[in-house]
């Protein structure tokens, strides 16, 4: 049998999978009946083209934002003249109770970037260094060189994971303040790092150690090693510093809404490094609304899941490494080059993840809806037949 009869007889075996994975049915029957219709973007489907391409690059949630978030947030408009003071305090409070600590112990910030940097500013001194993996997101370490500050890369272990004992190391061989940034999952691997060893580092208490936890991708988490460190904040731990954001799972990226959550004397540190939550108006409201519209975020939650399957069919039927996702995008190994890939991806209506060093032979894609990652898979399959993957 020849090579492309193998791969016809994949694609039909695959398509076929991945089309009934990809049903609207599917999704809608496991939210309630009305909130699939008010979701075009997952039972519509348009075939990509260079002016409207199937944008996974960026790690956005391609649903967008909840009916009832868009809502609020066009009716945030007619009163966008006045300032959102009452709305503010209303979401600080929403979340105080959601993670059931005092108010002061949330700081609202645009996106979680602003709390990357205010938490790297608030503790930045002449002898202090950032220690973190040396593949991870790169605000920490861009903030940090802006900051001054020393920076400590520890090297991954085996499947890209981060080396817990040698960050402890690097801790432990500084002779000054340490900050440790974990983004859990990581991006760009999108894995977890179980919270079994996270919690006993923090809660060991090391001298001089701030650990800035970024968990923008744990409401996407299946693994239930993963933990989210909110509870020890709860419990009274001073020295993490969680942020949290709207831009995902919320699908609220380019609104600019996120959060830290930490101790009452932490916030008020970091609330001298940051516009005094100057939020803007219709992503507040949009934020107030998508906390009470569970039934999106259970939606959402699924189609991330479902899609996630289509593509991890696709990697398995190419015989392609990945790593284990925990988030809304896919970390996979590549026998070509990555400029190539991506041109050829462009090429076909179709943007994917940069380059992201040391892992110069690997590409993330982040998932768009069932539909566009159906469309991902079949356009992977024929680039195998081309030798283009």
């Amino acid at each position: 049998m020849s090579t492309h009869t193998v791969v016809n007889a994949q694609r039909r075996q695959f398509l076929k999978l991945s089309g009934a994975l990809a049903g609207t049915a599917t999704l809608a029957s496991l939210s309630h009946p009305t909130l699939a219709e008010k979701l075009p973007a997952s039972d519509t489907f348009a075939v990509p083209t260079a002016d409207n391409p199937i944008r996974i690059n960026f790690n956005e949630n391609a649903l967008g934002m909840s009916p009832k978030a868009q809502a609020a947030a066009r009716d945030a408009v007619t009163k966008a003249n006045r300032y959102a003071k009452e709305e503010i305090i209303t979401l600080r409070h929403k979340l105080a109770n959601q993670y059931q600590i005092p108010e002061t112990g949330i700081l609202l910030t645009a996106g979680s970037s602003e709390g990357i940097r205010a938490s790297i500013e608030a503790y930045a001194t002449p002898d202090s260094q950032l220690v973190i993996p040396e593949l991870t997101y790169s605000d920490g370490e861009h903030f940090a060189v802006i900051a001054g500050m020393k920076i400590t890369k520890v090297p991954m272990l085996d499947g890209w994971q981060f080396d817990i004992n040698g960050l402890k190391q690097a801790v432990e061989k500084h002779k000054g303040p340490s900050l440790v940034y974990l983004v859990n999952p990581n991006n760009p691997t999108a894995t977890i790092t179980p919270a079994d060893l996270i919690e006993p580092w923090i809660n060991s208490k090391p001298a001089n150690t701030i650990f800035i936890v970024d968990e923008a991708y744990a409401e996407f988490v299946n693994d239930p090693r993963f933990r989210s460190v909110s509870p020890l904040v709860k419990q009274g731990a001073d020295n993490v510093i969680l942020l949290k954001t709207f831009s995902k799972i919320f699908a609220m990226a380019g609104m600019r809404v996120g959060y830290v959550v930490a101790h009452p004397t932490v916030i008020a540190r970091l609330e001298n490094y940051v516009a005094g939550e100057k939020i803007n108006f219709c992503g507040v409201d949009a934020a107030l609304a998508s906390m009470d519209d569970q039934a999106f975020i259970r939606y959402s939650k699924k189609s991330n899941d479902t899609s996630r399957q289509i593509l991890l069919q696709a990697l398995d039927t190419l015989k392609i490494p990945y790593l284990p996702s925990e988030g809304n995008f896919v970390f996979h190994k590549l026998d070509v080059p990555l400029k190539d890939y991506q041109q050829h991806m462009k090429d076909a209506g179709i943007l994917i993840g940069r380059a992201f060093p040391p892992a110069q032979s690997w590409c993330r894609i982040s998932l768009g809806t069932p539909q566009e990652m159906a469309f991902v898979a079949k356009t992977m399959l024929d680039f195998r037949s081309r030798g283009w993957i």
